[in-house]
């Protein structure tokens, strides 16, 4: 199932998207809206409205984004690093999230802003010391993320909460989909149509088991929660007025502009 979060007439719910995303079939897609939220049993209403009629907003709110720094051999290598020995993880905060469509807002403290096209988990239930075997019962589904950075600035500074916590430097759309293998998946990010990155999710250094289990030993993740799980090689500069574009296979196309801070 692909559940997105949407507005329309100043409300906000949930819902299931149907139709083909296949390009050209867009126009099709309707939503059946939720009855309740999609951490927790729920109908779906039978309720329909097309998706070109709504705003989609990002799919979740989470409480806290996890992120995962250089789990790419060949994204650590061209940055001039190496494999780390233990995942790196840091934070982006909720101000950092943003949906499909709005603005990447180029901070004004960088001259260096970069994409960095990443598969997110998106958890479904509150957890901690999960054990291997479970992760996958705590997983609600998958979504495209976005992980834009200040490269200059996470250079200069040495620790990344400046760097890559500004606000709307985590897009994150342009929906959850549920029913999702992520072992092997396409990633790839385009600027302006250009092809900037190409990977695929097998080439992880350490699994979306590993993290989980590595991540719930130090902290309780929250329904909602959203874990970034790193970005294959070839990571380069935005520019204000550029259209950014995250594909990730069986799941569809995050789209954000970058626009001067005003």
């Amino acid at each position: 199932m692909r559940i997105a979060r949407f507005s329309i007439d100043g409300n906000v719910a949930f819902g299931a998207v149907e139709g083909s995303t296949a390009p050209g079939a867009e126009s099709e897609l309707v939503l059946d809206i939720i009855k309740g939220i999609p951490f927790a049993d729920f109908e779906l209403s039978g309720t329909k409205v097309p998706l070109n009629k709504v705003r989609l907003l990002p799919p979740v709110l989470p409480n806290k984004v996890v992120a995962i720094g250089r789990n790419y051999a060949e994204h650590a290598a061209e940055l001039g690093n190496t494999v780390p020995e233990t995942p790196i993880t840091f934070f982006k905060p909720s101000t950092s999230v943003v949906g499909p469509g709005d603005p990447i807002t180029y901070p004004s403290f960088s001259q260096d802003l970069h994409h960095e096209a990443e598969l997110a988990v998106v958890i479904g239930r509150m957890c901690r010391e999960v054990p291997k075997e479970r992760v996958k019962d705590v997983i609600l589904g998958y979504t495209c993320a976005n992980d834009v950075t200040a490269r200059d600035v996470q250079q200069r500074e040495k620790q990344w909460a400046r760097a890559k916590g500004f606000d709307s430097s985590c897009p994150l759309g342009p929906w959850i989909e549920t029913d999702l293998d992520p072992s092997d998946l396409t990633i790839q990010c385009t600027v302006n149509g250009e092809q900037r990155q190409l990977g695929r999710t097998s080439d992880m250094v350490r699994s979306i088991e590993d993290l989980v289990v590595h991540i719930t030993e130090a902290m309780t993740l929250l329904p909602g929660d959203v874990i970034l799980t790193g970005t294959p090689a070839g990571v380069g500069p935005l520019n204000v007025g550029d259209e950014v574009a995250v594909t990730i296979e069986g799941i569809g196309t995050l789209t954000n502009k970058v626009i001067k801070r005003g």
